[in-house]
Parts: C-alpha cells; sequence; structure tokens
C-alpha cells in the first residue's frame, strides 16, 4: 500500500484499498459498524461534565464522559483527544474504541464523550441533542484543559459528531483557545438536508428505521422523565429522519421546522472559517452523506483543511485489508487519522514511531 502523504488539500486518497470481499459502500458500512476493534483500554474513568447551567426554570444539562489518562508526571505534555460519536452512537460504539485503543498504545489521554442523552443519560439533562450543540463539545474541551493543565487537544468527531467538531472550529475561527492543535471529521454530516435526502432513498432505508427507531425509543424514554416538557404522542406516525426533525427536533430545540434546523446547524456555513488543520475523510461510495458543490469548494479553497476523499470506503468504515505479518488492523481511517493528529500535536510523545507507522499504510 502506497504511503498517505496528508498533503492540503488532497482530494484523492489513492493508498485506501478496500478489504476483500467488502467493496461495496454498503458493505463497508455494516461491517464497519460491527465488527469489533482491539480493546486494551485500562478501566475508565468518568466525568459528568456540566455543558448547560441551570436556569430557574430548568436544571442544567451534563454529558458523561469516559476518560483514559497517561500517568500524572506526564498527562499535561500528552496529547488530548476527544472522541465525539454519530447519531444514536455511545462513548462505546466500536469506532470510538478502535480509536481509543490506537491513541492511547501512542501515549495519548483519551476522552471519550457521550452526547446529551446517550450512554443512559437522559435524566441528566432536560433538553434533546442534536446536530448543532457544538458548545457541549467546547465545554467538555475546556473543562478538561482547565482540570489537567493540558497543553495539547485534538477533537474526532464521526458522523454526526463530525458535524459537531467541524462546526466548532469554524465558530471558533481566528481565535481557537491555544491548546487546540488539530480536528478531524470521519464521513461528517457536514450538509444536512441533501443527506438526510440520500438517508430517505429506498436502498438506505434501512439504516433509516434503525436510526429512528432508536430515535424514537429514546425520545420515549425522555417523556416518561420529563413528562411536563415532552409530548410522547408527538412520536405518532413518523417514519422518517426528516419527520423526527420536523416534528421533535424543531419543535423542542427552537428551530422552525427541519429544513430551517438543517440550515442552521450545517457546520457548511462556517467551514470556511475553520483556522486549525483539520483533516476530513470522505468516501464516494457513503450510501446516504452528501456534500453540496458549494461546501466541497469551500473545504478545497481552506489552505487549514486536508481533504482526503477515497472512492469506496462506506459510511464511517474504510476497512482496508489486513496485514498480520507486519500488524496492520486494516482499520484505515483510524489509522490515517492517528498520523495527523500526532504530526500536528506539540505535545507527541517521542515513542509514537515506535507504536504507530507514521509514514506508510
Amino acid at each position: 500500500m502506497a504511503p498517505a502523504t496528508l498533503k492540503k488539500n488532497a482530494v484523492q486518497a489513492a493508498d485506501f484499498h478496500p478489504r476483500r470481499l467488502l467493496r461495496s459502500g454498503h458493505l463497508q458500512t455494516v461491517f464497519g459498524n460491527y465488527l469489533p476493534r482491539a480493546n486494551s483500554l485500562p478501566p475508565a474513568e468518568e466525568h459528568l461534565v456540566e455543558v448547560s447551567p441551570a436556569t430557574e426554570h430548568q436544571i442544567s444539562s451534563q454529558v458523561l464522559c469516559h476518560c483514559h489518562w497517561q500517568p500524572e508526571d506526564v498527562r499535561a505534555a500528552r496529547p488530548t483527544v476527544i472522541i465525539v460519536h454519530g447519531l444514536e452512537g455511545s462513548s462505546g460504539s466500536q469506532y470510538v474504541i478502535g480509536n481509543s485503543d490506537k491513541l492511547w498504545q501512542a501515549g495519548c489521554n483519551i476522552v471519550r464523550m457521550n452526547m446529551r442523552n446517550c450512554c443512559g443519560t437522559e435524566a441528566l439533562t432536560p433538553t434533546l441533542y442534536h446536530s448543532g450543540l457544538s458548545g457541549d463539545v467546547d465545554a467538555v474541551m475546556r473543562f478538561f484543559v482547565d482540570l489537567h493543565h493540558l497543553q495539547s487537544i485534538a477533537l474526532i468527531g464521526y458522523s454526526m459528531g463530525g458535524n459537531l467538531v467541524l462546526k466548532l472550529a469554524g465558530e471558533l475561527g481566528k481565535n481557537p483557545p491555544p491548546q487546540l492543535h488539530s480536528v478531524v471529521g470521519v464521513s461528517p454530516v457536514i450538509d444536512l438536508a441533501p443527506s438526510s435526502a440520500a438517508l430517505h432513498l429506498l436502498q438506505n432505508r434501512v439504516y433509516e428505521m434503525k436510526f429512528v427507531r432508536a430515535m424514537l425509543r429514546r425520545f420515549r424514554r425522555k417523556a416518561s422523565l420529563f413528562p411536563r416538557a415532552f409530548d410522547p404522542n408527538r412520536a405518532i406516525g413518523i417514519s422518517s429522519l426528516r419527520d423526527f426533525d420536523e416534528r421533535i427536533i424543531s419543535l423542542y430545540s427552537g428551530f422552525l421546522g427541519a429544513e430551517d434546523y438543517y440550515h442552521r446547524v450545517a457546520a457548511a456555513r462556517v467551514i470556511d472559517e475553520i483556522t486549525v488543520p483539520t483533516l476530513i475523510l470522505n468516501s464516494l461510495d457513503d450510501p446516504f452523506i452528501r456534500l453540496a458543490p458549494d461546501t466541497r469548494d469551500k473545504i478545497i479553497a481552506n489552505p487549514n483543511i486536508t481533504f482526503l476523499e477515497t472512492a469506496q470506503g462506506g459510511h464511517c468504515a474504510f476497512l482496508a485489508q489486513p496485514d498480520p505479518a507486519t500488524g496492520y488492523d486494516g482499520y484505515w481511517a483510524e489509522h490515517t487519522l492517528v498520523r495527523f493528529i500526532l504530526a500536528n500535536s506539540k505535545a507527541a510523545p517521542e515513542r509514537v514511531a515506535a507504536k504507530i507507522d507514521i509514514d506508510a499504510r
């Protein structure tokens, strides 16, 4: 396999070759979601982080983070990576574990962040979660920087989480915190409207219904915990993601409707404002992620963004052929983003090269 150069604005990643028998975007997507990853992480330290303070009328909002810290004497100087899952995922999602394991082995601190309500935390916030809550990632980042005096932070977001971290990077613009050294979006939902429409296509309905059923279950749990705030009857008859966003997310999160929601929360609106070194991984055969032409133009025009786009790879998968002889496990995206993060970290440990092959794969 040829080396990945990670040149800025590269729009092709010729070094990715899909795993044998997994050459379609659908097969990549399905197997990428369920194949187990190596997990040598130590037991996690749990932290509840307040991302929105209490008001006179409602309780505060907290998110649950599962953390893995390097020894205290080196902790502040090591890169710290905050990983944000996708829609209806959690800190325990396979891709979160896979990245965490590789980064931990490379000497990094790991924060596996759950979005609001995820990982059984519905009682810890009076709100729903949605694609616009980039401020939650900001709050988590600043909390741990202050707690451990961290010197180098990287953000990774998958799918919906990718929109959150890219949106935050754009909102920070020319004034990011000095500790934020890199941002990565893997199969990010940067343009929500066309991606939502693609999810409703016949060939993608199995994905859409999986999401919708999970979201409806979560909403009903939420309504049972906060019966004065949420009406469970709003869930009746919902059969698409757009229906859910129109009838539930928009109503309870302050949007005029699905179209207003998709427009206001899209990272596409601020992608040209990103000044932090940023990596975006996208696959042309992703079943339901769509990039608008003007968004693609903005990404390519931004010199701070490295855009790697593969012909194959599915959604959040990028499964290459493993090589037992070298110990390569075939998780191309995970290796690629680890190299990018370490290359941009001013605190990268010297032993990284022995753990992660920076120059190849």
